[in-house]
This record gives structure tokens, C-alpha cells and sequence, in this order.
């Protein structure tokens, strides 16, 4: 049975709104996006590289879906490739099918049932950004592993990972490796029930 993997940048904040861009999400008002560009390095990109190669499919929510594909597809770079070749599961209330981008599959009904299901596959199921789906996830005791990229930086404002009121969760510390530019990469697996 595979993992549900959530893999995501966060500040110590746990701010995870529009890492990669200034003009990526600015719901909210939000001025910081692309505070972690900054931060990339070789350590950041060797491990989003091997997360993709061994990763059987991609479980998005419908903004994550509809900024991330349009974006590496006109810069292009080593994950254009991966994003388009790999299956892309969708959860969406708004979209219909057919989808924009190759090997996409739309999920409409219940998500935690369709989430489930992607379960069985042999591979990993790769959850990127996708705030409101991780929060889904949770309620329903979906996720497997985190993989969070800390950031060295408080912004104060932006929407967080984990929200008040959220699915309480228990996990334990898996793997933990600092980037040359200080970003923390930790890595959490499910610990049984909270």
C-alpha cells in the first residue's frame, strides 16, 4: 500500500502561502510571495528531484492544480517534464473535465473516499501545496508523512499549514537535513492515533 506525502515550504511561522512567486497567491492581500526562492539551493533541489522520480502520482487541490502546471510549463526546467508525465488527481467543486493539463483526472465526489483509493496504488501519492486539501487529509487521518522545508523566516501574515480548529495528528521525526542556506527539511511519518 502506498503513502500519502505532503511536501511543502513553510516559514517558522508556518506561513505556506505563494512560496515561489510575487504574484502566486495573493488571496488575503498577501505581499511576501516568493519568499523562498531566496532560499533554494542544491540540498532544496536534489530532494524536490528525488521526490518526484520515485513518486507514483500527484494529489493537488484546484489552485495549486491550475498555478503550478501553467507556470513550470512556460519556465520549463526539470520539473516540466516530471509534472506533465505524472498522473494528477484533482480535487476541485469548480472544474470540469476535460482537464487542461496531460494525464489528469478530476475528483469531484468525496474526497476522503477518492483519497483513499489512490492508497492501494504501489507508489506514493505526492500532495504539493494544496493548504485546504492537506486539511482534508488530516480530518480524515489520510496523511502518511509530511516533508516540510522550513524556512528561516517569520512573515507574520499569510495562510499556515496547520489552522486552529484543524485534525489533531501524531507524528514522529523520520529525517532531519539542513540546507546550505538554512532551510530545515524534516521529514514526520505517522504515529498511530493522537
Amino acid at each position: 500500500m502506498s503513502k500519502i506525502v505532503v511536501f511543502t515550504s513553510l516559514t517558522l511561522d508556518g506561513v505556506m502561502q505563494a512560496p515561489g512567486r510575487p504574484d502566486e497567491d495573493r488571496r488575503g492581500g498577501f505581499k511576501h510571495g516568493g519568499w523562498a526562492t531566496p532560499y533554494a539551493d542544491e540540498v532544496s533541489g536534489k530532494l524536490a528531484g528525488e521526490g518526484m522520480a520515485t513518486t507514483g502520482s500527484l494529489l493537488l487541490g484546484r489552485r495549486t492544480y491550475e498555478d503550478i502546471l501553467p507556470h513550470w510549463n512556460s519556465a520549463g526546467g526539470p520539473f516540466k517534464d516530471m509534472l506533465n508525465d505524472t498522473p494528477k488527481h484533482v480535487v476541485s467543486t469548480t472544474l470540469s473535465e476535460p482537464l487542461r493539463w496531460p494525464n489528469s483526472t478530476l475528483i469531484q465526489g468525496h474526497v476522503a473516499e477518492a483519497s483513499a483509493k489512490l492508497k492501494k496504488a504501489r507508489k506514493d501519492v505526492l500532495v504539493l501545496g494544496s493548504g485546504e486539501l492537506v486539511q482534508t487529509l488530516l480530518k480524515h487521518d489520510l496523511v502518511d508523512r509530511f516533508i516540510l522545508l522550513i524556512h528561516p523566516l517569520v512573515l507574520g501574515s499569510g495562510r499556515r499549514l496547520f489552522n486552529d480548529g484543524g485534525a489533531m495528528a501524531k507524528f514522529e521525526l523520520d529525517d532531519a537535513k539542513t540546507s546550505t542556506t538554512g532551510i530545515v527539511i524534516a521529514t514526520y511519518r505517522r504515529a498511530g492515533q493522537a
